[in-house]
């Protein structure tokens, strides 16, 4: 769970909460600088074998561990939101893929790292050797008429994307 800051990032001093910008804000009390906390970029890629398999990774860690859910993960700060997904794709599946195409972007406040922003890419598979690796303990294909259940809503509501376009 992300903590609320208690410092400023610029000269170390105490931040407060007070209305700024017509929000409530973590401004510091000294340099007077606002503190823009913003959602974490995070992707989900949507791979579709013969058109009505979609691939699936059951996660290895919390949160939601044990769960299944669309290969994806974090942006990295060296990154744009394509190349992560293509990275994640890789760690998590074995797989190298190419983006196709966004087919949406879905706001999250998880439990456990706070306010997300989840762009979910369908992707054609290239390549590679399916495989669990990385966050994931297996990877599989299913049928879209029979997914297990997914662990988190922003995943399903990308699946629900994809499904309307393809059924």
């Amino acid at each position: 769970m992300r903590e609320e800051k208690r410092f400023c990032p610029l000269c170390g001093n105490r931040l407060e909460k007070i209305l700024h910008d017509h929000r409530m804000r973590l401004v510091c009390t000294v340099c007077k600088k606002p503190l823009y906390e913003n959602p974490l970029p995070v992707t989900a890629a949507v791979i579709l074998d013969h058109g009505d398999q979609l691939l699936l990774v059951k996660r290895k860690m919390e949160p939601a561990k044990g769960e299944w859910c669309l290969p994806g993960g974090f942006v990295e700060l060296d990154e744009g939101p394509a190349q992560g997904v293509v990275r994640e794709l890789a760690e998590e599946t074995g797989l190298s893929g190419v983006v196709d195409k966004l087919i949406d972007c879905v706001y999250e406040n998880n439990p456990f790292y706070g306010p997300v922003i989840i762009m979910g890419y369908q992707l054609t598979a290239q390549g590679g050797e399916l495989k669990a690796g990385d966050d994931a303990v297996a990877v599989q294909y299913f049928p879209l008429t029979a997914l297990p259940p997914i662990a988190f809503d922003s995943h399903q509501t990308i699946i629900n994307k994809i499904t309307r376009k393809n059924g």
